[in-house]
């Protein structure tokens, strides 16, 4: 979640150098550099045709729409926001589960999606009074709430696939799909610009954004998640959106407004309502 949340004022420290496009379409060469070892025909000729029209909608929402929505949101909007709205996740996963699937959620998951909802709605109404500042931040805000519902679709599409195919085979298929979905968008800026004017400590972020954002963060939470129970990695989601205003106060200058601070404490009150157990009480002797 460290590397998560990082990532995002990374990504907006990069987009103020290269095209977001250019920039998406270079996160998917680099993740299949590392990747391409596991894209073997005997191996993939296993797959299933419905296990592929799968992983092509976890490719279309979860990494072709989530990077060029969230890439797009953090270039109009501040590192501290994109955190916070990012950090929803859990939240619209439950709400997305609950409308798709019909997973019905219980009362605190209820409780979880109202305080994700009203987080976002403050993050939002705070961008709205100041768009004479700063126009783009309302419309990044929006865009970054895609970037979630896209990951969370993601989340959803994935639950079946993790029955039948290892999680680092889901993960090259579907970013190959999101390489072949990248390329026509990126490819005529990749042709065009000037890459001379970019600093050479701006292209060794986009190396690590590549490696932490497709390999490193995903081997880390499946390593975790095998030895932790899934209410407390659902905690640790929490951290998430720390991490991002810490990079963003750090290395980008933003400061966090009392708004920020409000929907930051929505959103973990809500992880935490969510992920922690209940202990229940052993009846009492009469």
């Amino acid at each position: 979640m460290l590397l998560v949340g990082s990532n995002v004022g990374i990504g907006k420290t990069i987009v103020a150098f290269l095209p977001v496009e250019l920039f998406a379409l270079l996160r998917f060469v680099i993740a299949l550099a590392v990747l391409w070892p596991l894209l073997r025909v005997a191996r993939m000729r296993r797959v299933k045709r419905g296990e592929w029209l799968n992983l092509f909608l976890q490719a279309l929402f979860g990494t072709f729409g989530f990077t060029l929505l969230m890439l797009g949101g953090v270039h109009r909007t501040s590192a501290v926001a994109a955190g916070v709205i990012t950090s929803t996740i859990p939240a619209v996963v439950a709400l997305f589960s609950w409308l798709f699937l019909r997973e019905r959620p219980d009362a605190r998951a209820f409780a979880s999606i109202a305080l994700a909802i009203v987080g976002i709605a403050v993050i939002n109404l705070a961008h709205a009074d100041a768009s004479a500042a700063n126009p783009g931040s309302f419309s990044g805000n929006l865009m970054v709430l895609g970037a979630v519902c896209c990951e969370s679709l993601y989340v959803i599409l994935s639950r079946r696939l993790t029955q039948t195919l290892a999680p680092l085979e889901i993960c090259a298929y579907t970013h190959l799909f999101g390489f072949v979905l990248m390329l026509p968008v990126g490819l005529a800026g990749a042709l065009s610009f000037d890459y001379a004017s970019v600093p050479a400590g701006i292209w060794g972020l986009v190396l690590w954004y590549g490696l932490s954002a497709s390999v490193f963060s995903f081997v880390l939470w499946m390593m975790g998640i095998r030895h932790v129970p899934g209410s407390i990695a659902g905690v640790f989601t929490a951290v998430l959106p720390v991490a991002a205003a810490v990079y963003g106060m750090v290395f980008l200058g933003e400061r966090p407004t009392p708004a920020h601070g409000v929907a930051l404490a929505c959103v973990i009150a809500g992880i935490a309502l969510a992920s922690v157990k209940t202990k229940r009480l052993p009846p009492v002797a009469s």
